[in-house]
């Protein structure tokens, strides 16, 4: 079980059944992202891509942490740990962009950043000022589009603290989980994310709607 896998068995396990398409524009920039894995200087396009995620990019950085903790398993506790930091300093980061940028960065975020619209900052707006650190937990946490929540934190002047505990909380659960899970289980695991990936992005938008669903039921 602590055995590392070659290179080449991991590849092997990454390798896409069949043609992408060429409308599919997610999933291209999803197996853009995932070549970085057995470069060189991958941890830090690990680094960057958790940054990058948490305030615009779109691609989440687990398609990149699963397959370096499957090429070094030795090392997977250490890629959460790259992966929360990272991702904890780019919400802080997207907080501060809502706190003093965002009346002049706001158009290119409702244009060409998915997940930003007038409703959806009105929305947050409602569930920061009855719920604030359990909602941030649950962006951290849960395929909600924690990007949006970081920003919109900024926006409405949360307090920061709770901010960024939440953010350490929901975000080293979810990372630190998945490094485990893909140092138990294994290369087995990938050929079943690749191959089912439009059945899971499903799944997670699913989450997502019924995510909102419940915290309005909550109120």
């Amino acid at each position: 079980m602590n055995d590392s896998p070659t290179e080449m068995e991991v590849k092997s396990a990454e390798a896409v059944a069949g043609p992408v398409s060429r409308w599919a524009i997610h999933r291209r920039m999803y197996d853009w992202v995932l070549s970085f894995a057995h470069k060189k200087h991958s941890t830090a396009a690990l680094f960057t891509l958790s940054f990058a995620e948490s305030s615009f990019f779109p691609i989440p950085p687990d398609v990149l942490l699963m397959p370096m903790c499957l090429a070094r398993r030795d090392k997977a506790l250490w890629y959460a740990t790259v992966c929360t930091v990272a991702s904890v300093l780019g919400g802080v980061a997207g907080y501060c962009i809502g706190w003093g940028l965002w009346e002049a960065m706001s158009g290119f975020f409702y244009h060409y950043v998915p997940g930003f619209k007038p409703e959806t900052f009105q929305k947050v707006e409602g569930l920061y000022q009855k719920y604030d650190f359990w909602v941030v937990f649950s962006a951290a946490l849960t395929p909600i589009p924690y990007k949006v929540f970081t920003i919109a934190g900024g926006v409405f002047h949360i307090a920061l603290l709770p901010f960024i505990i939440a953010s350490i909380i929901g975000r080293g659960i979810r990372f630190f989980a998945e490094a485990g899970m893909m140092w138990y289980f294994g290369p087995k695991v990938l050929p079943l994310i690749d191959k089912y990936f439009n059945v899971l992005t499903l799944a997670f938008t699913v989450l997502l709607v019924g995510g909102f669903a419940l915290i309005k039921l909550l109120k």
